[in-house]
Order: C-alpha cells, then sequence, then structure tokens
C-alpha cells in the first residue's frame, strides 16, 4: 500500500500541512505512523477517504469533537447518515432564522441612525407645531430622580427587545421639576402586545403637540424647555401631562457617545 509523506498527503488532500499537524493533535486524523528517527508523519492511500469525509463535513459546519464521533461510530449497525444531516440541516436553519433576526435589527439600527444623522445635520432647531401618530409603547411608571430612569428602559430592553421598534421616550407626568419624587414613565414602541410582569404595554394617543429638537446634554434640557414654553405663551396654548421626550440620539447600548452630540424631542401636548 502507498505511504505518503505530509507534504505529499497535503499536497493530494487540499489540507495543509499545519492542518494536518493539527487534526493529528486533536485526534481526528493521525498518520499511519511516525518516524521514531526524524518524526515524519507518513499517511497510508486509505486516509484519503477519511481526509476526504473531514474536509465535506467541514463544510457542512460539523465541529472537530463531532466529525471525529461521526467517524469513530461509522461502521456500527446502528449508525444512520441521513438522520445526522438531518439534525444538522435542523441546526443549520435555526442558525439561519437567528441571523436573519440580527440582520433585521441590524438594518433598523442603522437605518434609525442614519436618520438621526440627517436630522442633526438639516434640523433648524426651532420650535414647531405637529400632530403625532398613536403608538404601542411598553411603560414602567415610577418615582424618583430622573436620572432613575435607566432602570425602568434597561428592564422593558431585557424584557422585550426582540419587540422594540423605535426610540425610547420619557412621559413626564409634572408639569414642574421635582428633584427626588418625580413622577415619570419609561417607555418603549413595541411592535407587539403580550403580558409582562411589571411593563404596561398600552397605545399611547395621537395628538398636537409643540415640538423641539434639543441638541446636548441632558443636564442642559432646561435651555430649550424654556424656548418651547415660550412659544406655547405666544400663540396661549395650554398644555396637558404627561409630556414627553423622545431619546433620538443618546448613550447606547455598546456605546456611550458624546453628550454634546445628543438629540432630544421635546413634546408639549396641547389641549384641544
Amino acid at each position: 500500500m502507498a505511504q505518503y509523506r505530509i507534504g505529499e498527503f497535503s499536497k493530494i488532500t487540499g489540507l495543509t500541512v499545519k492542518t494536518l499537524r493539527f487534526y493529528d493533535e486533536q485526534g481526528v486524523l493521525k498518520p499511519s505512523c511516525v518516524d521514531p528517527e526524524n518524526g515524519y508523519r507518513y499517511y497510508d492511500a486509505e486516509l484519503l477517504t477519511r481526509a476526504r469525509a473531514i474536509t465535506l463535513l467541514r463544510s457542512l459546519e460539523f465541529s472537530l469533537t463531532e466529525i471525529t464521533d461521526l467517524l469513530n461510530r461509522s461502521d456500527e449497525e446502528s449508525f444512520d447518515v441521513l438522520d445526522i444531516l438531518r439534525n444538522q440541516q435542523d441546526a443549520i436553519r435555526l442558525q439561519i432564522a437567528r441571523y436573519q433576526r440580527i440582520d433585521a435589527k441590524l438594518c433598523q439600527l442603522f437605518e434609525e441612525e442614519q436618520e438621526t444623522r440627517q436630522m442633526a445635520k438639516h434640523e433648524t432647531f426651532a420650535v414647531e407645531e405637529k400632530t403625532v401618530e398613536s403608538q404601542l409603547v411598553a411603560g414602567i411608571r415610577m418615582k424618583g430622580r430622573y436620572s432613575d430612569c435607566g432602570e425602568p428602559f434597561a428592564r422593558i430592553g431585557k424584557s422585550l427587545g426582540r419587540y422594540i421598534n423605535g426610540k425610547p421616550l420619557l412621559l413626564h407626568y409634572d408639569m414642574e421639576y421635582r428633584e427626588d419624587d418625580a413622577d415619570f414613565e419609561a417607555c418603549m414602541p413595541v411592535s407587539k402586545s403580550i403580558e409582562v410582569e411589571g411593563i404596561d404595554i398600552r397605545e399611547l394617543p395621537a395628538g398636537r403637540c409643540v415640538s423641539l429638537l434639543h441638541r446636548g446634554p441632558y443636564e442642559e434640557l432646561r435651555t430649550s424647555y424654556a424656548k418651547a414654553f415660550d412659544y406655547v405663551q405666544q400663540k396661549g396654548f395650554e398644555i396637558q401631562i404627561p409630556s414627553r421626550e423622545v431619546f433620538l440620539k443618546g448613550p447606547g447600548m455598546i456605546f456611550r457617545g458624546n453628550p454634546k452630540k445628543y438629540l432630544t424631542e421635546i413634546q408639549l401636548f396641547i389641549v384641544e
């Protein structure tokens, strides 16, 4: 029977010498013999079939551990290659579905970021009147410091991440500033109404509002509120609660970002 040195076997199988040495170490494809004097590896011709099988199974996303087990069991009476291929196909399809969901989420985030950048680039940051459509949201209402809103946002994200389809917003149930006992609700737009303990999922009504985009840190929002309230007084509008802050661009899930570039839309709803 023909024997090949590792370089020759590499040339025939298309596997690099480095890969063959690694397969040897892992026990998945061991040489037929090793010369004790010089350490040269030699491969019998019958190992070509095993090498081709390993290459094919690797291309089908089988792990080396799985491949070793399959090759060792291939002579068993109960071994059924169809069952093995079917199970692998099912596993791959689950991965495909998972990656499709990730791709859809990435597309959504990409489009939102592009839209926000365009808004920041072209927006005049003037007070305007606009109509806001109704939207389904998941909310957690609480009392405390405004800075405490991060916890309920995180809780909503953890419970309903796959259904979130818009920018986070904070509903303010106080007309005045309150330091330690502010009454507010952290909300996230969602695509589906499902029951989650401690989270209120409901439709926020449509309405007409006075709107103003604020660029900069949240600590400087008061300057934009002054501008919005001046407009309200000039127009003689009566404002209803809750008012809303929509966080168009802020600290992300991955990167904190630059607070000077944060974009927050203030919405003061008008009593019709």
